[in-house]
């Protein structure tokens, strides 16, 4: 069984910053192409940032320069250090394991959510 838990999220303003943790659960652990993705309100859920297990990252062209994706796989953990945060951040955030070492692209094939976590950038 795998899990994935987010923890993290919460009220920011305009301009400030927040960091996401994904904590996953696997038995054996395996360097997988892992992501976050966001659900903002009224929109369908896209991928944010994705990372390979070899670390190459991937974003998407509305957080490039702000946010960075990394990941601490002795600690079996994801990350998302999201700076200058602007209202449009605003969604609900989920954690994603997908079922390849490298990510092809920010549409990663995604076989594990996590139940996500609500960040929610005011003006």
């Amino acid at each position: 069984q795998v899990q994935l838990v987010e923890s993290g999220g919460g009220s920011v303003q305009s301009g400030g910053s927040l960091r996401l943790s994904c904590t996953v659960s696997v038995s054996p652990y395996s360097k997988n192409c892992m992501g976050w993705f966001r659900r903002a309100p009224g929109e369908e859920r896209a991928g944010v940032a994705v990372i390979g297990g070899d670390g190459t990252a991937q974003y998407a062209d509305s957080v490039k320069g702000r946010f960075t994706i990394s990941r601490d796989d002795a600690k079996n953990s994801l990350y998302l250090q999201m700076d200058s945060l602007t209202p449009e951040d605003t969604g609900i955030y989920y954690c994603a394991r997908g079922e390849t070492y490298r990510c092809a692209s920010l549409n990663i094939y995604v076989r594990y959510w996590g139940q996500g976590t609500q960040v929610t950038v005011s003006s």
